[in-house]
């Protein structure tokens, strides 16, 4: 599953929207009329019951809590009810169960500007991945074209790094529709704009390989700094590559550029 950086102004990600509630005053109990929380009540105090109980280590009541509260069309909880079903946290893991709460979800749409944006855009991130995938032993089979709408959906309309990265991704390798060098790296270059390792990576060995050495092996250089540990090791491999046949003045000037690359400005 992806991890997405919410990059716009006044977009709260899901993982900050819940973070606000880890010191709310919600009793870590079972849930029963004693704790004050029933299903009964709201959808939002059994949003906050379902957190405060998980991050308590009590996750069949926050996920009976959530499952209420989704019923009752909270969009926090069916996002948290479908991670639990992603990761098999608290539950058995079941990619197609989540698959359909992140399809609900998507389906529902968002309000400009509301506090369920974070929701909506991991939801859209996730049914990409799906879609890119499948799901064996499920009706979701791999629909490229699909994933890559996906993608570009939240990447157009929410300035989504990792979706700009996988959208180039996919328009590099012609999958799920033409291949176009040029729009792919339009959608590295912004991302990479934010700081995302893979975009820096891919996008500074695409100028590496234009000529542009100095500027290439600086964003290459610099990626290493952000990579991700399972990420890194195929970085450092096209940044070594590189490295070895630059010359001298490029492998110089690409130290000096890489502090400017590691603030999105070498691609510039």
């Amino acid at each position: 599953m992806w991890i997405v950086e919410f990059k716009r102004a006044g977009l709260m990600t899901a993982g900050a929207f819940f973070a606000a509630f880890a010191f709310s005053s919600v009793p870590a109990c079972a849930f029963d009329i004693d704790s004050g929380v029933t299903k009964e009540s709201g959808p939002f105090d059994l949003f906050k019951f379902g957190f405060k109980a998980y991050k308590n280590g009590q996750k069949e009541e926050a996920v009976e809590a959530y499952r209420y509260a989704a019923e009752k069309g909270h969009t926090g909880s069916r996002w948290a009810l479908a991670n639990m079903y992603a990761y098999g946290d608290g539950v058995a893991q079941n990619d197609f169960e989540a698959f359909k709460i992140y399809s609900e979800i998507a389906n529902q749409g968002v309000e400009p500007g509301s506090n369920d944006t974070g929701f909506f855009v991991n939801a859209l991130m996730s049914l990409a991945n799906y879609y890119r995938n499948g799901i064996p032993g499920s009706p979701v089979k791999i629909d490229l074209s699909q994933s890559r709408q996906l993608y570009f959906q939240a990447a157009s309309t929410f300035g989504v790094a990792e979706a700009q990265y996988q959208l180039a991704r996919m328009i590099l390798a012609g999958e799920g529709g033409k291949r176009n060098e040029l729009q792919a790296k339009k959608w590295l270059n912004q991302a990479q704009k934010s700081g995302h390792a893979g975009a820096m990576s891919v996008f500074g060995n695409m100028l590496f390989e234009e000529g542009q050495a100095a500027r290439g092996l600086a964003l290459m250089t610099a990626a290493l700094d952000r990579c991700k540990p399972k990420e890194c090791p195929w970085m450092q491999e096209l940044q070594e590559q590189a490295f070895a046949v630059a010359s001298e003045n490029d492998r110089r000037a690409a130290v000096m550029l890489a502090s400017d690359a590691a603030n999105g400005k070498a691609g510039d």
